[in-house]
């Protein structure tokens, strides 16, 4: 008899452990979340922007998310569910012409179009 639970129990534990669905009961609620993309571009073309900082901030907890800018220009960055305001990183001279709103993030979502257009002052004469 004492077999048969044993057997019977590890099973279940197994079986638990494997199991893709929620855990009832867990103390936690893990946000799966999607994906913010865009480019960013500036006036003056001979400036360069890869590997600047983006960095996209929930503005409810205020969680803070980072990556680079491509050499094309492009950037793409996960996120749990939220809110999210996106900031760019600027270098002496320069102010942004355009930037996106906030952007809320559902699970699954994939907002491609949170583009920048950062604005250089031509060098003083």
């Amino acid at each position: 008899m004492k077999r048969i639970l044993l057997l019977f129990c590890s099973g279940a534990l197994a079986s638990a452990a494997c199991h893709p669905a929620p855990v009832i009961g867990s103390l936690t609620h893990v946000s799966v979340g999607g994906t913010i993309a865009g480019m960013v571009t500036t006036t003056d073309s001979s400036v360069p922007i890869a590997n600047r900082r983006v960095t996209v901030i929930d503005v409810g907890t205020g969680a803070t998310f980072e990556t680079t800018i491509a050499a094309n220009g492009g950037y793409t960055i996960k996120v749990p569910e939220g809110t999210y305001r996106i900031e760019i990183e600027l270098h002496a001279g320069e102010s942004l012409e355009r930037r996106p709103d906030d952007t809320h993030i559902n699970n699954g979502d994939l907002d491609p179009h949170r583009n920048f257009v950062i604005a250089v002052k031509p060098p003083a004469r």
